[in-house]
C-alpha cells in the first residue's frame, strides 16, 4: 500500500480522500492555497504545505509548487480529486516523471479519453453507440461544415473538443447561424481550454444524462458498476442524480456493460471513470468520459457498497481488482443533491461566515461536506459546499428520507441552493422520474 498521498485538491473531495486515506493506515499531506489554510481536510492532515495565493492559477494548478510539495514532504503519491489537475495528461506525466504516483490514469489515456474527438473515435471503434456527428474536429473550410450540419440535421450543437464542465458548447437551429456559432466556439474554446478544435453533433432535443461508473485495474481487469442518472442539470451543470436510473432494463444495462467493458479494455484504462451517454427513445449515446473520480460517486458507493476513493489507492498501488462483473449487486436506490453557497433564485455566489452548520441525519443519509459552524467559504472557487445523499430499498424511500434530510439541514450565515432542491423534490414529475436534461431549466423559466 502506498505509504503517503499529497491530497492535491480541496474542499470536501479532499476531506473525502483524507478519510480514505486514514481507513488504509496511509499518510496524508495537504497543500492549500494560503485562502483555505482552515479548511478541515488542511486542520486533520499529517502534514500540510501551503502553494500559494488564492488564486487556482497560482495554487491549484500550480504544477511546479505541488510536486515540490510532493518533494520536501516524501510523498509517494497524489491524489488529484476532480476538478484543477485531475484530467490534466501534463500533470499526470509530470508526477510519474518526477518519481512519484499519479492516482488515476495513465497520462496517454488521459490524453486520448480527455479529448472528445479521439475518444468518440475509439468508441465508435469499439462498438459503443455514439451521437451522429462530424467525428473529426470542424476545418476552415465553411462549405464542408455546412455540408456535414445539412447531413446531420438541425438542429446541431458545436462543442469544444477539450471542454468540459458545460463550457464550450453553442446550440445552432439553422445553416444562418452555423458559421458564426463555429467561430466564436472556436474562440471561446482557445480561450478558456487552449485549445480550438470544435466539433459537431446532433442535437437531442429532450435526452436523458445516463452515466457508467467504472474501475479497472493495470493487470487488464474491468469492472462497470452500473448506471447513475444526472439528468437534473442548470446550463449543463449536475445538481440532483441517482442511482440507479429509472427506466434502464436489464437488457439495456447488460448490453451496456458489456460493449464498455471491451471499449476500456481496448484502450488499457486503469482507475476509476465515468462514460457519459446521451440516453433517448430507449437508445444510448456516448458523448465523453470522464477520467476521475466524480462529484456524484457516492451514489454509486451506496449502491454498490464499494468504497471508489479507496479502490483508486488500492488500483494505484498496484492491486487487483477484488471483485469481478458477476459479483456486482445493486442494492435499492440513492439520490445525491449538491448544495451550493448561492441564491436558491439568482443562483449568485453566497460567500461568508458559517454562523451555524448542521447536517442531517437518520437512516441511509449521508453528508459529504468540509463546512463547520465558524468556517469562512471563500469566494475564489466552485460554490459546492455539501453533498447530501439519501439511500432507501428502493426510489420512493430514497426521495422521502431526502425530503426529511433538506429539511433538517441547517446552514446559517449564508444562501444556499437548499430550496430549491426542496421545490425540486416536491415536484410530480420528479418523482416518477426519467426527466430530460432541459427540464429543470423549462421549470426555472431559464429555456
Amino acid at each position: 500500500m502506498l505509504d503517503k498521498v499529497l491530497i492535491a485538491n480541496r474542499g470536501e473531495i479532499a476531506l473525502r480522500i483524507l478519510r480514505a486515506c486514514r481507513e488504509l493506515g496511509i499518510k496524508t499531506v495537504a497543500v492549500h492555497s494560503t485562502a483555505d489554510n482552515t479548511l478541515k481536510h488542511v486542520l486533520l492532515a499529517d502534514e500540510t504545505v501551503c502553494i500559494g495565493p488564492p488564486s487556482s492559477k497560482d495554487s491549484y494548478l500550480n504544477m511546479p509548487a505541488i510536486i515540490a510539495a510532493a518533494e520536501v514532504t516524501d510523498a509517494v503519491a497524489i491524489h488529484p480529486g476532480y476538478g484543477f489537475l485531475s484530467e490534466n495528461a501534463d500533470f499526470a506525466e509530470r508526477v510519474e516523471k518526477s518519481g512519484f504516483v499519479f492516482v488515476g490514469p495513465k497520462a496517454e489515456t488521459i490524453r486520448l479519453m480527455g479529448d472528445k474527438v479521439s475518444a468518440i473515435r475509439t468508441m465508435k471503434e469499439a462498438g459503443v453507440p455514439c451521437v451522429p456527428g462530424s467525428g473529426e474536429p470542424l476545418g476552415a473550410e465553411t462549405e464542408l461544415t455546412r455540408k456535414v450540419a445539412k447531413g446531420i440535421g438541425y438542429p446541431v450543437i458545436i462543442k469544444a473538443s477539450g471542454g468540459g464542465g458545460g463550457r464550450g458548447m453553442r446550440v445552432v437551429h439553422s445553416e444562418a447561424a452555423l458559421i458564426n456559432a463555429v467561430n466564436v466556439t472556436k474562440a471561446e474554446a482557445l480561450a478558456a481550454f487552449g485549445n480550438d478544435q470544435v466539433y459537431m453533433e446532433k442535437f437531442l432535443e429532450r435526452p436523458r444524462h445516463i452515466e457508467f461508473q467504472v474501475v479497472a485495474d493495470s493487470h487488464g481487469n474491468v469492472v462497470v458498476l452500473g448506471e447513475r442518472d444526472c439528468s437534473l442539470q442548470r446550463r449543463h451543470q449536475k445538481i440532483v442524480e441517482e442511482a440507479p436510473a429509472p427506466g434502464i432494463s436489464d437488457k439495456q444495462r447488460a448490453m451496456m456493460i458489456e460493449s464498455i467493458t471491451a471499449a476500456l479494455g481496448r484502450v488499457g484504462y486503469r482507475g476509476a471513470g465515468t462514460l457519459e451517454f446521451l440516453y433517448e427513445d430507449g437508445r444510448f449515446y456516448f458523448i465523453e468520459m470522464n477520467t476521475r473520480i466524480q462529484v456524484e460517486h457516492p451514489v454509486t458507493e451506496m449502491v454498490t457498497g464499494i468504497d471508489l476513493v479507496k479502490l483508486q489507492l488500492r488500483i494505484a498501488a498496484g492491486e487487483k481488482l477484488p471483485f469481478t462483473q458477476q459479483d456486482i449487486e445493486i442494492r435499492g436506490h440513492a439520490i445525491e443533491c449538491r448544495i451550493n453557497a448561492e441564491d436558491p433564485k439568482g443562483f449568485v455566489p453566497s460567500p461568508g461566515p458559517v454562523r451555524l452548520w448542521h447536517p442531517p441525519g437518520g437512516p441511509g443519509v449521508r453528508v459529504d461536506s468540509h463546512l463547520y459552524t465558524g468556517y469562512n467559504v471563500p469566494p475564489y472557487y466552485d460554490s459546492l459546499i455539501a453533498k447530501v445523499i439519501a439511500h432507501g430499498e428502493d426510489r420512493a424511500t430514497a426521495i422521502a428520507r431526502m425530503r426529511n434530510a433538506l429539511s433538517e439541514m441547517v446552514v446559517e450565515g449564508i444562501k444556499t441552493n437548499a430550496p430549491l432542491h426542496q421545490e425540486i423534490f416536491g415536484h410530480a414529475a420528479f418523482q416518477q422520474g426519467g426527466l430530460d436534461i432541459h427540464y429543470l431549466e423549462r421549470r426555472l423559466g431559464l429555456k
